[in-house]
């Protein structure tokens, strides 16, 4: 059975608070091995579908999208057409699942961003997510230790993300996975027998986001976005 390599969380230009082109952010996850990437710009996925036609052999590009719900904030995956930020976790997830999509639940207990399982009424929603990222290279803190015994309570399959928002983050942590996750039921079927192998952003992704933010005031493109640094790691051949 193949192995694939995958990262089911990246940033680009497309994001408020990334400046990553396509061609690079596809160069780099070529380059460092992976076999499958999400682009999960935030409330959008037309970049996200430029990627997918601009692929190289040996990588395939799953259209994401990072949601804005009411209740915190989602992954969903196999997308073809945007879901609107402002609905409700439930909503969201139902719009995901009219596509055909799957949906994860991204850094979800990290006090700095807009988390989801912050508020313990959240716990409800467990039943109807695919994953959750119970190891994500930017979360600081004990966000991640919170998420795997999250994910560990309610049965749900843990994954390592890069959350790049820079080029030197593209898959600085995946997930390794049997089998081949280019489709929903491909990666559902991958999910319980996932290897997790962890990375995580270097001080720098903080100190670097305050420029991209400035970056993207002055081009005009409203909400604000954050450029990373991580740790160079050779990939899998």
């Amino acid at each position: 059975m193949a192995r694939a390599f995958i990262d089911l969380h990246c940033h680009s230009r497309g994001s408020f608070d990334s400046l990553s082109a396509p061609k690079d952010i596809l160069k780099a996850a070529h380059d460092r091995g992976l076999t499958h990437l999400a682009i999960t710009d935030h409330d959008r996925i037309d970049v996200a579908l430029e990627a997918r036609e601009l692929a190289p052999a040996g990588l395939t590009v799953i259209v994401g999208e990072e949601v804005k719900t009411l209740d915190g904030d989602l992954i969903c995956v196999f997308l073809e057409r945007a879901i609107p930020p402002g609905l409700s976790a439930v909503e969201t997830i139902a719009a995901a699942r009219e596509q055909g999509g799957l949906v994860g639940i991204p850094h979800p207990f990290d006090r700095m961003r807009g988390s989801l399982l912050r508020d313990a009424s959240m716990a409800s929603l467990a039943p109807l997510v695919d994953w959750v990222e119970t190891h994500n290279a930017r979360v600081v803190g004990h966000g991640n230790e919170d998420a795997q015994a999250f994910a560990l309570e309610h049965g749900l399959p843990g994954i390592a993300v890069s959350d790049a928002h820079s080029i030197m983050e593209v898959g600085v942590a995946y997930t390794a996975l049997e089998g081949d996750p280019s489709t929903p039921a491909g990666l559902l079927a991958a999910l319980p027998g996932a290897e997790l192998v962890p990375g995580r952003a270097t001080f720098f992704v903080r100190l670097w986001t305050p420029f991209a933010k400035g970056v993207n005031r002055l081009r005009g493109n409203g909400r604000v976005r954050p450029v990373a640094a991580a740790a160079g790691r050779d990939r899998p051949a």
